[in-house]
């Protein structure tokens, strides 16, 4: 549910005091008062240790001068549903999440450039579009939850992020009008985390809109070999690739194999793959279908990457 114009104009203007207060005390309070503060939020953590993390996060951004928003420890409070978005989100969980984004863009002063989501924090449009404005020195985003996120929104938010480098983003059907504004508007723009499925359509957009892209992440993913192949042929200055713990589809027709591939690899500076076997991740994303069920696994995991820099 979105939150009313009316009630979106009192929040700001209730929590605009409290970010000028806490602007100018900050420095004096502690960890133990946050604590405090988070207590009566339990809906919308999942524990007393992500209020701690969320916490030590807060205090790093803080003495880091708001360089990275850290919410990737936070998760929404909702139920999955079978018509779009296909999740229902509490509207108490959303009020709150637009009062702490609200408090920690205001404290950021704009200084924002990485922005960190956790897998099951399903931001509103508004709130998206909040982010988006108040960030416009961005240059890394985690966020795999983009299911209540319009095309028009993303678009908008990518024009303003002309520093953006980094991006780690869910498996769209059609990633096209991501990968189009990129292209026009973020000339920096160097690597890509995909959670999830890397098929034909989606690679033949990667290659087509970012042909200078030089890493590319897709571990835990299911993997057409003609796609992963289209890749290889066609990024000229992928440097690094990671298809860790990723299982390989085959289409009829093909006589690609795993040889085929390691040779179309070869040109480039690292080719990451899961060398253990049997290996359990490997058998888990076989299990999900190249669709992670992230929740079923240890918390934290699904924010390990081989690749030093996509890793969270």
């Amino acid at each position: 549910m979105e939150i009313a114009k009316t009630g979106r104009n009192w929040v700001e203007n209730d929590v605009t005091t409290t970010s000028n207060i806490l602007m100018k005390n900050l420095n004096n309070l502690n960890e133990d008062i946050f604590i405090e503060i988070f207590k009566h939020c339990d809906d919308m953590f999942e524990s007393t240790s992500s209020i701690i993390d969320f916490t030590r996060a807060w205090g790093k951004s803080n003495n880091d001068q708001w360089e990275t928003l850290d919410f990737s420890m936070l998760k929404s409070d909702f139920i999955k549903t079978k018509s779009e978005p296909y999740v229902w989100v509490n509207s108490r969980c959303d009020n709150f999440l637009y009062k702490l984004l609200f408090v920690a863009l205001n404290l950021s002063q704009g200084n924002i450039k990485t922005l960190l989501f956790h897998y099951n924090l399903f931001l509103s449009n508004d709130q998206f579009s909040c982010i988006a404005r108040r960030c416009p020195l961005v240059r890394r985003i985690v966020f795999v939850s983009w299911n209540r996120i319009k095309k028009v929104e993303m678009r908008k938010a990518i024009r303003g992020w002309n520093d953006l480098e980094s991006m780690t983003m869910p498996p769209l059907k059609d990633p096209t009008y991501v990968f189009q504004e990129i292209s026009k508007n973020c000339k920096n723009f160097r690597e890509l985390k995909v959670m999830g499925r890397l098929d034909n359509r989606f690679a033949l957009s990667l290659v087509t809109y970012l042909p200078n892209l030089k890493v590319l992440s897709v571990r835990c993913s299911m993997l057409v070999k003609e796609a992963l192949i289209l890749v290889l042929e066609s990024l000229k200055y992928l440097e690094v690739l990671n298809v860790s713990h990723s299982y390989f589809v085959v289409p009829i027709s093909s006589h690609i194999d795993r040889n085929t591939i390691c040779e179309k690899a070869s040109k480039l500076r690292q080719f990451i793959t899961c060398m253990e076997k049997p290996c359990i991740m490997c058998e888990r994303t076989r299990m999900d279908c190249g669709l992670s069920r992230w929740h079923k696994f240890k918390e934290g995991i699904w924010k390990d990457d081989e690749v030093s820099s996509l890793a969270l």
